[in-house]
């Protein structure tokens, strides 16, 4: 996945600026960033706050080792299936 420069507590204080009245070309101004990426960061993270943000932050985190273990174990299936299926 791609990087951002911007933290997800920046884009959430982008996103409270905007639903207390700031114009979107103005933050966007502001952040240096094209106005899909901020339709894109409201998409996300529109309604959340710290707490949500942080839950957030640790299901990633936690699907990621997930996904982790799965390729492993599916390379180790795969490797044994190789070996059991040989002529020997």
């Amino acid at each position: 996945m791609k990087r951002t420069k911007f933290t997800e507590s920046q884009i959430v204080s982008c996103i409270k600026q905007y639903e207390s009245g700031v114009k979107v070309d103005q933050i966007c101004r502001e952040m240096g960033v094209h106005k899909a990426t901020f339709y894109n960061w409201k998409k996300r993270y529109s309604g959340m706050d710290s707490l949500e943000l942080k839950r957030l932050k640790e299901l990633e985190e936690e699907n990621r080792k997930l996904k982790q273990m799965y390729a492993d174990m599916a390379l180790d299936n795969k490797m044994l299936k190789d070996v059991l299926s040989k002529k020997w």
